[in-house]
């Protein structure tokens, strides 16, 4: 969370419900810290739906700068590893599956109204990126097995 949200205890939201919820006056979050559990996010509707207006928007702007002439594709892939540093260590046929696969994934999930899917695709295009910066760990994970133990058996069957 950026600096200019504040952060309070779960419990006081609970105790003090009216002076903590005062506090979105000055923030357009709140930060609520909980013992027990993930911390959780407080905004007000109409924020979160500026959020999603703009997450919306840019989405729009990107996916439709991907879709024009030629030019606009190199661009995207221009300004990725501005974006995301990582992206260096992808393998060139990888960054240019990477940079439509994002596109694409946030377009579907802009139209659900839920980001979860293109969070999970930055992270796991993140780690193939981690995977290919560390040369011990690539030949590892791609070093041909000469030991084939079969087709694994169906887990159904061993109830």
């Amino acid at each position: 969370m950026s600096a200019d949200n504040a952060a309070v205890n779960f419990s006081e939201l609970v105790n003090k419900n009216k002076q903590t919820l005062a506090r979105l006056q000055e923030s357009p979050r709140l930060l609520l810290h909980r013992r027990d559990g993930e911390d959780l996010v407080l905004t007000t509707a109409a924020r979160a739906e500026q959020d999603q207006t703009v997450v919306s928007a840019a989405t729009r702007m990107l996916a439709a700068m991907a879709r024009r002439e030629p030019g606009s594709t190199e661009l995207l892939l221009d300004i990725l590893p501005d974006a995301f540093p990582w992206v260096r260590f992808l393998p060139e046929p990888d960054f240019h599956a990477f940079a439509v696969e994002l596109v694409d994934t946030m377009r579907a999930a802009d139209s659900l109204g839920n980001s979860a899917s293109v969070a999970q695709l930055l992270i796991s295009w993140q780690h193939t990126a981690e995977v290919h910066s560390d040369p011990e760990l690539l030949a590892a994970l791609t070093r041909d097995r000469d030991e084939d133990y079969g087709p694994a058996p169906d887990p159904r069957d061993a109830v």
